[in-house]
């Protein structure tokens, strides 16, 4: 299973395992990790997931598509590196990736 490991905007890690196939939000809510608050559901329909991904994983990751390049209009402090943690679907590649939650969702 791969692992994802959260730090927030504090520089305090969390280590969690998940299934292939779960994505980065789904992973932070199952596991209570804080500062992801994902009010829709996953439905890529806000921007309260957002989280920041180490540049070493972006080259792993799918591009943005238009609907999250939407949705990043409304998140705070977009960065190059910003992304909505419910678009990460994980895979064994991924096990590992790490991401940072904003200060303010």
């Amino acid at each position: 299973m791969p692992k994802v490991i959260y730090v927030d905007h504090e520089g305090n890690k969390r280590e969690v395992e998940a299934k292939v196939g779960t994505t980065v939000m789904e992973a932070a809510v199952q596991n209570m990790v804080p500062g992801i608050d994902a009010d829709c559901g996953g439905a890529c329909a806000c921007a309260t997931c957002h989280v920041y991904v180490d540049p070493d994983w972006m080259s792993k990751l799918k591009a943005r598509d238009d609907m999250e390049e939407s949705m990043l209009d409304f998140a705070e402090d977009v960065k190059e590196t910003s992304r909505l943690s419910c678009q990460i679907q994980l895979t064994d590649e991924l096990d590992g990736i790490t991401v940072t939650t904003p200060e303010v969702q």
